[in-house]
């Protein structure tokens, strides 16, 4: 079936959808599985999805961004073996962002999660997630945001490595902005640890970048001016899967791909509130995760070695002060800015080696 689809940021795409049963009540989550030549991978995602007691009410969109190899047929398989639950829907290439935008203006389900194809869904984890969510849509007031803890799955590595947020967050308590601890210098809240009210997302008016990586960063943003409350689940729910070659957050790739990082930053400070003009929790942390961002970017411009880069960096935090003054002095304020925009050769230096030793620690790459 070719539908076209209107999103609520008045966005049209026209895609081909394998066609289900329509006579069922809204689903809880809507699990949105992003897909570009994954068909290594693809099954393990979905079937992660749908390992819940109860299925009833989980919606999965695997949205097929042109791929070139099986991702297609194997979306429209596992739409046929799971017809109440799969739905696949075929669109031109238009990256991770523009099948993340499709998703969300196809999904059905009260809450929405973006998992991308390589990673999966925790067996532990999954019935704890429905249960609270299925609470908070039989609430007058649901929460608009749940927070869980996702782990670093690198190949060929024993340890993982768990990001968790029991440090800023009361696990299991109904929490606003203001109610929120201190986050460590490099601890943010990624697309991997969300789950959002559908009508959250869309109300933030997001419409994430195509043909770009790192996009991630924006939808673990923007969506922030219109969340009030949230939940946060102590358990590893997402399974990140990292290290295999080409991957876009590898040393060498991102080094390439800076200028996109570069992009993400404006999206990112366009996107950040003036002070006063919303609860100061939620500010200070947006201010707490751009600091991240435009350090993020700016250490692979210093890790690429060329004098260009170190040009671009000074344009982009020029870039925010010409946007907001204020927002800039808040970042600039930060420690880790700081020490990122430490002057000349000897700078860098310190800048490249505090990166390799980060790297060894976390292993994120």
């Amino acid at each position: 079936m070719t539908q076209t689809t209107t999103s609520p940021q008045g966005t049209t795409a026209t895609s081909t959808t394998t066609a289900r049963p329509t006579n069922r009540t809204t689903p809880t989550l809507t699990f949105i599985v992003p897909a570009y030549n994954m068909e290594e991978y693809l099954e393990r995602c979905v079937t992660s999805l749908l390992q819940a007691h109860d299925t009833s009410d989980i919606e999965v969109l695997i949205v097929d961004d042109g791929s070139h190899d099986s991702t297609p047929q194997l979306a429209d398989t596992y739409a046929k073996r799971w017809p109440a639950n799969v739905r696949a829907i075929h669109q031109p290439n238009k990256g991770h962002g523009g099948a993340v935008n499709t998703g969300i203006a196809n999904a059905r389900g009260a809450y929405v999660k973006v998992v991308d194809a390589d990673d999966w869904i925790d067996s532990q984890s999954i019935d704890t997630m429905m249960d609270t969510l299925r609470e908070q849509t039989r609430s007058a007031s649901p929460v608009d945001m749940v927070v869980s803890n996702y782990v670093y799955d690198k190949v060929g590595k024993r340890r993982l490595h768990t990001v968790n947020f029991r440090h800023a967050m009361k696990p299991n308590t109904v929490l606003t902005w203001d109610d929120l601890g201190h986050f460590g210098l490099a601890e943010y809240i990624l697309m991997h640890a969300l789950t959002f009210r559908t009508a959250v997302v869309r109300e933030s008016g997001m419409v994430l970048p195509e043909h770009t990586f790192y996009v991630d960063f924006i939808y673990a943003y923007q969506p922030f001016t219109k969340v009030r409350t949230m939940i946060y689940l102590d358990m590893p729910y997402y399974h990140y899967f990292i290290g295999r070659e080409g991957q876009s957050v590898q040393t060498d790739v991102m080094i390439r791909r800076v200028d996109q990082l570069i992009l993400v930053n404006e999206h990112m400070t366009e996107a950040t509130p003036e002070p006063g003009t919303v609860p100061d929790g939620l500010y200070q942390y947006m201010i707490h995760f751009l600091t991240i961002e435009s350090c993020v970017a700016s250490v692979f411009l210093i890790l690429s070695r060329e004098p260009e880069n170190y040009e671009k960096k000074r344009r982009m935090w020029a870039a925010i002060e010409a946007y907001s003054p204020a927002i800039y002095r808040d970042v600039r304020r930060k420690v880790m800015a700081r020490a990122i925009n430490l002057p000349g050769p000897v700078g860098r230096w310190i800048i490249r080696h505090g990166y390799v030793i980060a790297e060894r620690v976390v292993g994120f790459n």
